[in-house]
């Protein structure tokens, strides 16, 4: 009896792939389901190929999704939880501070975290502490809890954003990347849309704790994904962890943001000349040990890049009107016009309806129109469609303001796509864990600066007018007073190279 043993054996063989197949397909990565091997590869400085960077961008923005949909649902029901807490409504900036304080003390230390021990187990770790943190969230009984488990969640949404992010730009070529960044953005600006109607509704029929309760399937679900398909990216040579500059930056960065928030409400003048005098010593301590340390955990060296630079610094001045604009928004629609959670949030939608209509036409307006051009007059515009916000009224008829908002979020998500794509034009692959680290900590900085600004030019009008809850001159001044900050981000575009990002947007470089 003839088995034929050998080609029955052939058969059970499993497909075999050169080495180089393997390699490119970790380097994308993306890991085939079957495969039970080790799944670590070691990114030098080369040219990634590109061709499985949307399946990457797409699980990569289930995480995303999560934490932009927690947080615009949250804003919607500030006022809400305000009411359920005993407290005023502005002071419910602080649920949304300490989070965004969790995220500029922990996101510094993402990049060496992911390199020592691989963007695969800090990602799905981190999705974990997340959603641990949401079941905190959903479970506190007052505020001074609810701050402290939304700063819990903070951590594990620290390493969320940057070590995702690492993780597709290791995997995509230049001529990918704005393609490659809006398949991050755009699933992720569901949250945003589905956020505001969410929360309204949650708020309205059912119960705010809920909000928190939605983590949980999502939270699951990108585990898994992670677990199945993210190769473990690391870096060829790991350093040693700056604990020394963790630390100093943690206190400086910590101590400034509170101190800020705590500025921002009545009564707090002395713990907010302290928390700020600390946070400005730490900050010159952790520079003075920037410049001696082999590897420190903010690289200050990155600024000596024009495009990063320019990038962080005009990013950071628009950002400002960005943070501030989700806190703002639902608390003048539901105490100065009026509306239910429900009402305000089928408004509020708006901008993020106007910021996934843009994600199309990025890279064809950069092509055309190259950084520099682009960034000077979107950004303007930008900040200007914002600032009209500051005249709303009841007389205003609805669509009306709905319009407004989705220009303003359409010009917006540009500006945010054209700052997060130039500012790695320059950066060699070799230091992208610690430009990303260093990108998004300014960035959730900025945010959180804006929330603080807003929070307090609302309560600075408030009190010049003697009032207990604000009205809409007060509102008209922190929208004011946001978006002239973020306009003055106009100069600083000014002095990107006419050629800058050529390469990027597939626009040819121009002589002289």
């Amino acid at each position: 009896m003839n088995l034929h043993l050998p080609e029955s054996l052939a058969r059970l063989r499993p497909r075999r792939r050169g080495i180089a197949t393997v390699h490119a397909e970790l380097r994308d990565g993306i890991v085939p389901a079957g495969d039970r091997m080790a799944k670590t590869t070691d990114l030098g400085p080369q040219e990634a190929p590109s061709r499985n960077y949307r399946t990457v961008a797409l699980i990569i923005a289930c995480a995303m999704f999560m934490e932009n949909l927690d947080a615009t649902v949250l804003a919607t029901a500030l006022p809400t939880m305000a009411r359920d807490f005993g407290v005023r409504a502005p002071e419910m900036s602080v649920a949304l501070t300490s989070y965004l304080l969790a995220l500029a003390i922990f996101i510094p230390a993402s990049g060496t975290m992911a390199d020592r021990f691989g963007a695969k187990p800090v990602f799905r770790t981190a999705i974990i502490i997340f959603v641990l943190g949401s079941i905190a969230c959903g479970l506190s009984p007052n505020l001074p809890m609810m701050t402290a488990a939304r700063f819990f969640q903070g951590m594990g949404g620290a390493m969320m954003m940057p070590v995702g992010r690492l993780v597709l730009l290791r995997s995509v070529a230049k001529r990918d990347m704005v393609s490659a960044l809006s398949w991050l953005i755009m699933p992720a600006l569901i949250g945003p849309i589905l956020g505001p109607p969410v929360g309204g509704f949650i708020v309205t029929y059912l119960d705010w704790r809920w909000i928190f309760w939605l983590n949980l399937p999502i939270g699951i679900l990108g585990v898994v994904l992670v677990g199945r398909f993210i190769a473990d990216i690391r870096a060829e040579v790991t350093h040693p962890f700056d604990r020394p500059g963790f630390f100093l930056s943690a206190i400086s960065l910590g101590c400034l943001l509170a101190g800020l928030e705590a500025g921002s409400r009545s009564g707090a003048s002395a713990l907010t000349l302290a928390l700020v005098l600390i946070g400005l010593v730490a900050g010159a301590f952790y520079l003075r040990h920037a410049r001696h340390a082999a590897h420190p955990i903010l690289d200050i060296t990155l600024m000596r890049l024009p495009t990063f630079r320019l990038s962080v610094i005009g990013g950071s001045l628009t950002r400002i009107t960005q943070g501030a604009q989700p806190f703002l928004l639902p608390l003048m629609m539901q105490l100065g016009f009026g509306m239910s959670a429900a009402q305000s949030g089928t408004i509020t939608v708006a901008t993020a309806i106007g910021s996934f209509g843009m994600k199309s036409m990025a890279q064809r307006i950069l092509r055309r129109f190259g950084f520099r051009s682009s960034l000077m007059v979107i950004g303007a515009l930008s900040a200007l469609s914002y600032a009209i916000c500051a005249f709303f009224r009841p007389g205003w008829p609805v669509p009306a303001i709905f319009a407004v908002l989705v220009v303003s979020g359409f010009l917006m998500s540009f500006n945010f796509t054209a700052y997060n794509t130039i500012a790695y034009d320059e950066v060699d692959k070799s230091r992208m864990s610690a430009a990303t680290s260093f990108y998004a900590t300014f960035q959730q900085l900025m945010l959180s600066l804006g929330i603080c600004i807003a929070a307090t030019a609302l309560h600075t009008a408030m009190r010049i007018g003697g009032r207990m809850t604000p009205d809409f001159g007060d509102f008209s001044a922190a929208f004011l007073t946001v978006t002239l900050i973020s306009l003055s981000a106009i100069f600083v575009n000014a002095r990107f190279d006419r050629n800058a990002g050529a390469e990027i947007s597939g626009r040819p470089a121009r002589q002289g």
